[in-house]
């Protein structure tokens, strides 16, 4: 690793880590990236970035590699398939994976990349949504070996404005769970709020200005609250099939802890409605329609 800035890799150049790439690089890091599509490495490529051909090729000059996926069997392929980054893994480098996943998974992964290459693992999953992404304020809660994290915070540092170890590896994974707990239900809340305001003959739209600084103030009223009333859908913040995917794995996780979650599970039904129509897809502003009287369609 040099001695002014460590080599950086991310693998994921998606709606979270386009937005986190580009900051790393105007923090004057290098940093070589791969996605799965190609097309959308270009934009990064035009300010600095270098493309890989596979995810080995990015470890294999990154003294850090960062990576932010869709799903536990992407984070899988990567970090152990035919061209895996585990290939050019070795004891001085790390992987930092902001990807949301099981933690039982996450512990098992972190175990098997440093038997086999000795390399590091921290589950660090964010939250703060693509504005946080882009502002570089992002809560990350982390888990794994204190070396690790204390040599990834300086980079981090760049993507958010509060970086928290929580414990092992899982730990971090587990604190965002809790963080979607409160994230999906007041998502949910605040579309039903809305709907009530209108419903009941006062202006939703004013609903976030009246709010602001009281109790139920939150950063999903002010965010969501004006897309929510407008039905706004773009650019797009999230989709629904990814606060499924949450959901279920904290149904999971709490089934085995006994720890009950009636809300999240209320919150977790009314958005199967909305991907039982098919509307996995769609942007987080489609929980309006679960209160508007239109049809789901």
């Amino acid at each position: 690793m040099s001695e002014q800035k460590p080599r950086l890799g991310y693998i994921g150049t998606g709606l979270m880590g386009a937005p986190m790439t580009a900051r790393l690089l105007d923090a004057g890091y290098d940093v070589t990236i791969w996605n799965r599509s190609a097309d959308k490495m270009a934009p990064l490529i035009d300010k600095g970035a270098v493309a890989a051909a596979n995810p080995k090729a990015v470890a294999e000059v990154a003294d850090i590699t960062m990576m932010c996926l869709t799903a536990a069997p992407a984070v899988r392929a990567v970090t152990f398939g035919e061209d895996g980054l585990i290939k050019a893994a070795d004891a001085t480098k790390i992987l930092v994976d902001f990807s949301s996943m099981r933690p039982d998974l996450t512990r098992e992964w972190a175990a098997e990349l440093r038997e086999k290459s000795g390399m590091g693992w921290i589950d660090a999953p964010v939250s703060g949504g693509v504005p946080g992404a882009v502002a570089g304020t992002l809560a990350i809660m982390a888990g794994g070996e204190e070396q690790d994290f204390a040599r990834a915070a300086p980079v981090v540092a760049h993507l958010a404005s509060r970086f928290t170890l929580m414990g092992p590896n899982g730990a971090g994974q587990t604190t965002k769970l809790a963080n979607q707990i409160v994230s999906a239900c007041t998502m949910m809340v605040v579309a039903e709020c809305l709907s009530f305001a209108e419903k009941a003959g006062v202006d939703a739209g004013r609903i976030p200005e009246a709010l602001a600084g009281g109790f139920a103030d939150s950063i999903p009223m002010q965010l969501f609250g004006p897309r929510f009333v407008a039905e706004t859908y773009e650019p797009k913040l999230g989709a629904i099939e990814t606060l499924i995917k949450d959901l279920d794995t904290i149904w999971d996780v709490a089934r085995a802890a006994n720890a009950p979650i009636p809300m999240t599970a209320q919150c977790l039904e009314l958005m199967r409605i909305l991907s039982n129509k098919g509307l996995d897809d769609q942007d987080i502003t489609v929980l309006t329609r679960l209160y508007n009287n239109r049809e789901i369609t």
